[in-house]
């Protein structure tokens, strides 16, 4: 028997659409074409095994892996039902289904097979091999994403499968069914609406990109957290599929990559992404974390319990403090730190107040257009055009952090520390932002702020 290997790897999103409606939307469409070029390149592999870790099928009690040979039931998406069902019918390797359990447990996991009539099958992973896997001619088998997995467990979990893909001699294809981004639209939209729900959002999904289409696929996992912790309210199964994808590849960062369709689907960042083993010499290996063989138990679950961090101090003014967390809350990293004990934001009902809002940037505390004065106090030169739209550009990212967005303002309250300079490049940025969605504004007039910024906004929004 030929040692086993993985020949092909993909990410590919979890969403209904590209199966019910791609007609719809163009962009959906696209998302369908590229499935169609995978499904290709996985027969011209001669692959004999789709193994498919999915985002939308979460356990806690360890991992768990379908052994049911033939899973047949209808689909019905629980958000978009009206789009119609998936009738389906898979061929799985229950086989190796078994013998990948016994390694996970060998190696220390909690693991268990699943082989109930009627279990239902998640809708990425119907949406998957639906797709990629039309005339069900490759077997398949499927594992959940535990939500309580750290990348240890994680990496441990793609190290006992790739033990079995080896054993058996299989030719197996690695298949991560996810979002990119996964901040969706909370209303209807029209389908030819459709878009990325967040300008932030959209630049993490194309930073992700380019690193996917370099082969970069490591260099993804080491961000995956710092991505988390900005692409949206944090969800603990967001990048667990980079870290699996990662470990099935041997944590390569040459591999060659190729991304077929990024698009949006109900807001969230969709795209089908083809790694293949081949070298593609840009990068070398850069696997810098604990190089686990079998999981030791401890998934820091209780980590939050920590004192309070103590404020840190800022080179623009004073100290910055962690936001405040409270009932109806929103706080966000792609907002620059409080300047004290307060949220970003507070919902009440249907609407959002926020703090005071200023230019500074989320991270570093740079001030675009620069401080209107040095640490002595001296008066320097600056740009209220380039500090007011940086101050419109962290209302957004808030009032999108609530679900919300800069087209739900109501009411603005600005101040400004010198009227007589900035009034004018100050109304110049707020007739082409916030002057074209019509909030009410009040602005005043004010000997300083806090940081040596030139202008705030207090800010009502509904959501």
């Amino acid at each position: 028997m030929t040692n086993g290997e993985i020949v092909e790897s993909f990410v590919v999103p979890v969403h209904p659409h590209t199966v019910l409606a791609p007609e719809q939307n163009e962009g959906w469409n696209r998302l369908r074409q590229a499935y169609d070029e995978a499904a290709k390149i996985i027969t011209d592999s001669g692959a004999d095994l789709l193994i498919i870790y999915s985002t939308t099928w979460p356990s806690i009690i360890g991992h768990q892996l379908i052994s049911d040979p033939n899973p047949q039931w209808v689909m019905v998406d629980h958000d978009f039902h009206d789009l119609g069902s998936i009738n389906y019918s898979f061929n799985i390797d229950a086989e190796f289904a078994k013998l990948w359990n016994e390694e996970n447990k060998s190696r220390g996991l909690q693991s268990r097979c699943v082989n109930y009539q009627g279990f239902p099958i998640d809708v990425g992973s119907v949406v998957a091999l639906t797709l990629l896997n039309p005339d069900n001619k490759i077997p398949a088998v499927i594992v959940s994403s535990n939500v309580y997995s750290d990348r240890s467990e994680t990496t441990v979990l793609a190290k006992a499968c790739r033990d079995i893909v080896k054993k058996t001699g299989r030719k197996a294809v690695a298949i991560t069914a996810m979002s990119l981004s996964n901040r969706m639209f909370t209303e209807h939209i029209d389908p030819e609406d459709d878009k990325i729900h967040s300008l932030k959002d959209d630049e993490w999904n194309r930073k992700i990109l380019e690193f996917l289409g370099e082969g970069r696929l490591e260099d993804v996992g080491q961000l995956s957290r710092t991505i988390q912790q900005q692409i949206r309210v944090q969800k603990v199964v967001n990048f667990k599929p980079m870290w699996w994808l990662s470990a099935m590849n041997e944590n390569r960062n040459n591999l060659t990559g190729k991304v077929l369709a990024y698009e949006a689907v109900h807001g969230a960042g969709c795209a089908v992404v083809n790694l293949n083993p081949a070298s593609s010499g840009f990068g070398d290996k850069e696997y810098d974390e604990d190089n686990v063989e079998v999981f030791a138990g401890e998934r820091g679950v209780l980590d939050s319990a920590q004192p309070t961090p103590e404020p840190s101090q800022s080179e623009n003014g004073p100290a910055l403090w962690e936001p405040t967390k409270a009932e109806g809350s929103v706080n966000t990293d792609s907002a620059p730190k409080p300047v004290g004990a307060y949220p970003h934001a507070r919902r009440v009902g249907d609407l959002l107040y926020l703090s005071g809002v200023g230019p500074r940037q989320p991270g570093t505390n740079e001030i675009p257009g620069g401080p209107i004065h040095d640490k002595q106090g001296n008066a320097l030169n600056y740009d209220i055009k380039a500090q007011t739209q940086a101050v419109v550009d962290n209302i957004t990212r808030i009032l999108e952090e609530a679900g919300s967005s800069i087209d739900k303002v109501l009411d603005v309250t600005s101040f400004l520390v010198d009227m007589d300079r900035d009034f004018q490049g100050y109304n110049e940025v707020w007739a082409e932002t916030l002057g074209k969605v019509g909030p009410t504004r009040t602005t005043l007039a004010i000997r300083a702020l806090p940081t040596p910024i030139a202008v705030e906004m207090k800010v009502i929004a509904s959501i």
